[in-house]
């Protein structure tokens, strides 16, 4: 079992995490949000975490809130990521997002993730096909999509939700990219028209929630509903030049999980996703599985 977390991200830090929140740096800005993974104490005391907090995250229910500005700052403002595993002798590769202040505690980034995007442009790299084709199943702003993308992919990015597929697309627009195509679409009905009319695709990313609901009201529940999502997608991956990535971000959920879906497949890894933070603590922040098959030269 692999446990990973990003090593050069720059423009984010967990700098500390504890009593059920979180205190980040998002470029210049530090935000303080509720994190239900960090059950113990803090390391640093709460008057030391708001003393360098821009803004604090108020919830008002179980699933929104207010933000409280501590310092000025922007409601909106940009970070940016460099990619690893570009082919030798390229240029490197530089991802951006716009992130915001919104009323469900988020700002539009997982950056635990970005282990992932650069093991996505590592797989593309060494891929044969000319254009790989990718699918970035629930989406959302779209830094797996900015990945491929950026890596040469033609990718389709799916989310079920207008608001966040428009901003992924300004994610993309302002990462100097262009032509993602975008999809508005309930994953598991968009996953069982594609197997019907006989796609492939060379890499298909997977970051489902716990809850969800797709466009027209169909719920989603990540343990009721995964296993027939992995039947249904394992159908539309290439059988050569080809990879996979699911994530998973629901307490309890294990890897070994993840592992009893592909009990026959080489180059398998699996783990935990986690944060180092600054104080010395780590955040785990759900559970990975992933692999990558190449065509011999």
């Amino acid at each position: 079992m692999l446990l990973l977390t990003p090593t050069h991200f720059p423009d984010y830090e967990l700098i500390d995490c504890g009593d059920f929140e979180k205190l980040e740096r998002f470029g210049k800005y530090i935000t303080i949000r509720p994190e239900p993974q960090a059950v113990w104490s803090r390391s640093l005391s709460l008057k030391e975490w708001e003393k360098m907090a821009h803004v604090k995250f108020k919830p008002t229910t179980s699933a929104a809130g207010d933000w409280q500005k501590i310092k000025e700052m922007p409601d909106r403002w940009n970070i940016e990521y460099k990619l690893k595993g570009a082919k030798k002798g390229e240029d490197e590769r530089r991802i951006a997002f716009r992130l915001a202040l919104t009323s469900f505690k988020h700002v539009g980034i997982f950056p635990e993730q970005a282990s992932n995007w650069d093991y996505i442009v590592e797989c593309i790299g060494k891929m044969k096909t000319e254009q790989p084709k990718v699918l970035n199943l629930f989406a959302y702003t779209g830094g797996a999509s900015l990945a491929a993308k950026a890596a040469g992919a033609d990718v389709i990015h799916l989310d079920s939700v207008k608001q966040v597929v428009t901003w992924a697309n300004a994610n993309m627009e302002l990462s100097g990219l262009k032509d993602i195509r975008w999809i508005i679409e309930d994953a598991m009905a968009f996953v069982k028209k594609e197997v019907r009319r006989g796609k492939k695709y060379n890499g298909i990313i997977l970051d489902p929630p716990a809850y969800g609901h797709g466009t027209e009201g169909q719920k989603w529940k990540l343990e009721e509903m995964i296993s027939e999502m992995m039947d249904h997608v394992k159908n539309l991956l290439a059988e050569e030049d080809r990879f996979m990535i699911l994530n998973t971000y629901s307490l309890g959920f294990s890897s070994l999980i993840i592992e009893n879906f592909f009990p026959a497949q080489k180059n398998l890894q699996t783990g935990e996703l986690y944060l180092n933070a600054t104080s010395g603590l780590k955040l785990p922040l759900g559970v990975f599985g992933r692999f990558c098959e190449i065509v011999p030269s």
